[in-house]
C-alpha cells in the first residue's frame, strides 16, 4: 500500500538548519566575506547580475554566499529582491560607442584605430591548476592617453559593407517593452528579444550559439569587436529638465559580423549580431550575439529550420529562473497526481492480463479441437 509521506514545520526547520550547517563548513575556518566574493569572484558575480537583471556587485555577492555558490539560486534571490525595489524613472540610453575599454579585441582586423587591448583575460593562460594562487605582481604600466576607438562595424559601415546600425531616417523606432513588468507575447521586437537574451541563461545561450556554428542557424560569424569597460549612467530627471550622471557600471559588448545578404535590388553586405551584458561576461555577450543573428532569419527571408532560429523556443526556454522553478517543482509533493496515474496503470494491466488469459484459453481450445 502506498502512503503519503507526512511532515511539517519541524522537518522544514531541521532542513534549514542542516542547510546552514553545510554552508558554513568547518566552524574554525574563517567565514567568507561578501566583499571577498565580490572582488575575487568578479566573473561569477557579473553573471548573477546579468541574469538577475540587477546591477549591484554587493547584492550579487551576498546572494552567491547565501546560495552556497548555486548560481541559479543566487539569480532567483536577486530577482526576488529586485521586485521589492521602487522605480523612480528611466535612465538615458547608454552610448557604448564611446565605451572606454579596459579590454578591446577584434578578430576581423589586426590593426584598428585605438589599437587592440588584451586587458584581463584567460585567453592566453596555460589552463594548468596551481597549488597556490598567491598575490600577483602587476607591473606598473603607464597607460597612454586614451585614443579614439571607433567601432569596427562603423568602419565597415562607411562603405556600406555591413547593414546600418540604426534605422533609416524617418523610421519610427518605438520604445521597447519591459519584460520584467509586461507579459511576454510573440512575435517580439528585436529590442525585446535582446532584453530577454541579456538576462537569459549563459549555458543555454552558449549551446544555442554553438549550434549555429555547426550548421543549425545559417551563421558564419566573425567577432567584429568585444569590449569590456565602464560606462556612465545618466538618470533622466523631469523635475530638473536634464539628465544627471548617477554612476558608472561595467559592461561587456560584442558586435558580431555575420552571414552576408543581398539580392537584385540590394548590394551584398554583412549582417549583425549584438550582445550586451552587465559586468565581465564575454562568453555570454558572444553567445547572445550569435543567437540574436539566428533569430533574425525571418527578417532576412531565410528558412527557419533550427531551434536557434525559433523565437518562441529560444525566448521561452532561455530564462533560467523559470526553467529552474519548473524542473525543481517536480521534487514537491505530487501524491494525488501519481496515485491517479498508478490507478490507471493498474487498471490497464488488469485489462491486459484478462485479455491475454482469454487469448490463451482460446488458443488452448483450438489446439485441443485440432488434436481431436
Amino acid at each position: 500500500m502506498y502512503v503519503a509521506v507526512k511532515g511539517g514545520e519541524k522537518a522544514i526547520a531541521n532542513a534549514h538548519a542542516l542547510l546552514a550547517k553545510r554552508g558554513r563548513g568547518e566552524v574554525d575556518a574563517p567565514r567568507i566575506d561578501y566583499a571577498q566574493m565580490r572582488d575575487q569572484m568578479g566573473v561569477l558575480v557579473s553573471r548573477v547580475m546579468a541574469e538577475g537583471s540587477l546591477y549591484d556587485p554587493d547584492l550579487a555577492a551576498k546572494a552567491l554566499l547565501q546560495a552556497q555558490g548555486d548560481v541559479l539560486e543566487a539569480v532567483t534571490l536577486l530577482r526576488s529582491y529586485r521586485t521589492t525595489l521602487p522605480r523612480f524613472g528611466l535612465t538615458v540610453a547608454v552610448d557604448t560607442a564611446g565605451l572606454p575599454s579596459e579590454r578591446r579585441v577584434s578578430a576581423t582586423f589586426k590593426d584598428i584605430p585605438g589599437g587592440q587591448q588584451l586587458g584581463a583575460t584567460f585567453d592566453y593562460t596555460h589552463r594548468l591548476l596551481t597549488d597556490e594562487l598567491g598575490t600577483p605582481e602587476v607591473p606598473n604600466l603607464e597607460m597612454p592617453p586614451s585614443a579614439a576607438m571607433p567601432r569596427v562595424t562603423d568602419l565597415l559601415g562607411v562603405d556600406a559593407l555591413i547593414e546600418a546600425d540604426k534605422p533609416a531616417e524617418g523610421w519610427n523606432d518605438p520604445d521597447p517593452g519591459d519584460l520584467t513588468r509586461e507579459p511576454t507575447t510573440f512575435p517580439m521586437s528585436r529590442a525585446e528579444r535582446l532584453q530577454a537574451l541579456s538576462r537569459g541563461d549563459e549555458g543555454f545561450l552558449l549551446s544555442l550559439g554553438y549550434s549555429t556554428q555547426r550548421g543549425f542557424g545559417n551563421n558564419h560569424p566573425f567577432v567584429g569587436e568585444v569590449r569590456v569597460g565602464e560606462v556612465e549612467i545618466e538618470f533622466d530627471a523631469p523635475e530638473i529638465g536634464h539628465a544627471v550622471p548617477i554612476g558608472r557600471i561595467e559592461m561587456t559588448e560584442c558586435q558580431m559580423v555575420n552571414q552576408f545578404v543581398g539580392n537584385t535590388e540590394q548590394a551584398p553586405q554583412f549582417t549583425r549580431g549584438y550582445g550586451l551584458v552587465f559586468g565581465r561576461g564575454e562568453r555570454k555577450a558572444m553567445s547572445m550575439s550569435l543567437v540574436d543573428r539566428a533569430l533574425r532569419s525571418e527578417e532576412f527571408g531565410e528558412r527557419i529550420v533550427s531551434p536557434a532560429q525559433d523565437e518562441e523556443f529560444v525566448i521561452a526556454h532561455s530564462d533560467n529562473v523559470q526553467a529552474t522553478g519548473f524542473v525543481e517543482h517536480l521534487k514537491l509533493p505530487h501524491y494525488v497526481d501519481f496515485q491517479a496515474e498508478l490507478g490507471l496503470i493498474r487498471s490497464l494491466r488488469r485489462e491486459f492480463e484478462t485479455r491475454h488469459a482469454a487469448d490463451a484459453r482460446m488458443s488452448a481450445g483450438k489446439d485441443q479441437n485440432g488434436e481431436n
